[in-house]
This record gives structure tokens, C-alpha cells and sequence, in this order.
């Protein structure tokens, strides 16, 4: 008989225990922020041969909010729309991904309030927004550097 085709997933679950385990990785504007979530120390593992479709969402969004910054003058700053619902505007101040399959936004809403976006990334769909700084008199805050900084150290 043939052999038989293994699908990703089983391909990943036949690897060492080590290096199966799904990895979380976050990255926020604000450097004094840790990782969020208790999970990351417990979850966090040897990186997998492959990237996963979290991974590799995470690194192209990346470069479209790096793209976006650029653009923008010092009056404003990086917010995102949900697409398909009435939830309103996160402000960017973090970005992350949970392997193999969900990319995570954490910010504030237009009235202040902390708000984290989970997302699969077969759902994933962003707009990019310009809002005005919170604080005028402060530089402001550029999270697509930190993002691409960090991808060195995942």
C-alpha cells in the first residue's frame, strides 16, 4: 500500500514534545509592559521549523502598521477598525500571536477603556486608522518599530 499523507497539524504533533507546543508572543508600545497573559511562560517554547499562519500574520501586519506610521505626522497615531461589526476603534498599543492560529491586539477604545481583540487568523481583517494623539504635547507613540525590532528576537 501507499503511504499515507499527513496533514500540518499531524505533522507537528509527530515532532518532540518541545518544539510541538504552541508559542505566544507579544510586543507593546510601551516597553515597561510585559508579555501579557499567565499562560507565556508556560506556553512559550523552542520556536517550530515552520512558521505558523499566527506567525506569519503577525509578521505581515507588521509591516503594513510600519508602512502606516510612516505616514503619519506627529499630531496622530496608529488605530485600527473592526471590520464586519459595531465594536468601534482600538488604538494600537500592542500586538501579538498564539500559535499555530490566533493574532491578538491589545489597546484602548475611543473612550479610553482597555480593550484586547483575540482573532483567528482565517477572520482577520483590519483597517488602519489615523486618530489624534491622546496627550498633544507628547511625541507620539510608534508601535510598528517596536514590532520589527522584536522580530529578530522570536
Amino acid at each position: 500500500m501507499g503511504e499515507e499523507i499527513e496533514t500540518t497539524a499531524e505533522a507537528v504533533e509527530g515532532e518532540a514534545l518541545d518544539n510541538a507546543l504552541p508559542r505566544r508572543h507579544d510586543v507593546h508600545a510601551d516597553p515597561d509592559v510585559p508579555p501579557t497573559g499567565d499562560l507565556a511562560d508556560e506556553v512559550i517554547s523552542k520556536p517550530i521549523a515552520q512558521k505558523s499562519p499566527a506567525e506569519w500574520a503577525y509578521e505581515r501586519l507588521i509591516i503594513y502598521i510600519q508602512n502606516f506610521e510612516e505616514q503619519l505626522d506627529n499630531e496622530h497615531e496608529i488605530a485600527m477598525g473592526f471590520a464586519g461589526g459595531e465594536a468601534g476603534i482600538l488604538r494600537i498599543e500592542g500586538m501579538g500571536f498564539f500559535d499555530p492560529d490566533i493574532v491578538t491586539f491589545y489597546g484602548s477604545d475611543e473612550s479610553g477603556t482597555k480593550t484586547q481583540l483575540i482573532q483567528h487568523v482565517s477572520q482577520l481583517s483590519v483597517l488602519l486608522r489615523a486618530l489624534p494623539k491622546e496627550i498633544p504635547a507628547k511625541a507620539p507613540k510608534r508601535i510598528g518599530f517596536r514590532l520589527a525590532a522584536d522580530l529578530e528576537t522570536v
